[in-house]
């Protein structure tokens, strides 16, 4: 991987991350696209890290007020929305690698995603909405089970997050900043595994350093805009058009993978 190509994947990581649309799912999808065939799981790490940068800037004043009184039922929610991934990914830590490296199930995923994101929109527009003092530990957990599910490539953290908050009747700004500050300890979590393996020299920095900078400072630049555009669009804007998107590409993934074999 050179290093234009470490710039476009971390510009596209930050864009994706927080649109609902699959960020792990569009990084594969490019890797194959450019030809890459190194490992990458570090490099995937690492643009994630560059998100967790834009998420610290935009939403500085959510985080300072939770720093500031940690015991609130807002850090109980995120702590145990956080346990469900934890747990997933101590447990099938090498066959989430094996399918991120394979891309076997990318096209399927999407589909997912853009499912999920339909039943989500409808069901939120049949009920009433629930404001933030009105969620509870079961909200928590629904939206931490749907983050746990989005570990797969062409799964969408963030549009399954959400998709888990609308589900649950949150008020749809509160749903975005929840999902976005969900972000971290998942982030945060899979940043110290691969610093781990990487201690231990199970894995290795086969991309470069150099690489790894650019792509990871794009992520960060990027990010800091789609994460304001979200905030701003989930309060007043449907999910549908995204959802169109993802199936679309989904399509054509799976179109390539059976068919044409272009990429696949």
């Amino acid at each position: 991987m050179n290093i234009f190509e470490a710039i476009i994947l971390g510009a596209v990581q930050g864009l994706t991350e927080f649109l609902p649309v699959s960020s792990s799912g569009h990084l594969v999808l490019l890797q194959k696209i450019f030809g890459i065939s190194e490992p990458v799981l570090l490099f995937d790490t690492m643009v994630h890290a560059g998100t967790l940068i834009a998420v610290f800037i935009v939403l500085w004043g959510d985080i300072r007020a939770i720093v500031r009184r940690i015991v609130q039922p807002l850090t109980g929610y995120l702590i145990l929305a956080t346990i469900p991934t934890v747990i997933v990914a101590l447990i099938f830590k090498e066959l989430i690698e094996e399918t991120f490296q394979s891309a076997a199930f990318l096209g399927f995923s999407f589909l997912f995603t853009a499912l999920v994101l339909l039943v989500s929109e409808y069901g939120y527009r049949t009920g009433s909405v629930k404001p933030q003092a009105a969620m509870g530990w079961f909200d928590a957990l629904v939206i931490g089970v749907c983050q746990a599910i989005a570990i797969i490539p062409g799964v969408s953290r963030s549009g399954l997050t959400l998709s888990g908050a609308l589900s649950r009747r949150l008020n749809r700004d509160f749903a975005a900043r929840f999902a976005f500050l969900l972000s971290i300890p998942a982030i945060l979590g899979a940043l110290v595994l691969q610093l781990k393996d990487l201690v231990r020299g199970e894995i290795t920095l086969s991309i470069g350093i150099k690489p790894m900078v650019a792509g990871t400072l794009a992520a960060a630049a990027t990010g800091f805009f789609a994460i304001q555009f979200m905030l701003k669009f989930v309060k007043a804007r449907s999910l549908r058009g995204f959802a169109l998107y993802v199936a679309i590409l989904g399509i054509l993934v799976l179109a390539d993978q059976y068919v044409f074999h272009f990429f696949f």
